[in-house]
């Protein structure tokens, strides 16, 4: 997964990183959580119930689907 970290802490994904899932792979393992699929919502945010890491999707990403 591509993922760039913004200053405030949010994941920043492109369409390839998509289905988003969290822990994600810059994550360490040592202090992981279960993996969840996340529902990116109609803004294109979504927040890990778990740990509160939350991911957006970069501007002008197109999300194409099967």
């Amino acid at each position: 997964m591509s993922q760039a970290q913004a200053s405030q802490g949010v994941i920043l994904l492109e369409g390839k990183d998509l289905p988003a899932h969290c822990p994600n792979p810059s994550m360490t393992a040592w202090n992981s959580h279960p993996r969840v699929f996340l529902e990116l919502d109609a803004h294109g945010a979504a927040k890990c119930p778990y740990c509160g890491t939350q991911y957006q999707l970069k501007p002008g990403t197109v999300v194409k689907g099967h």
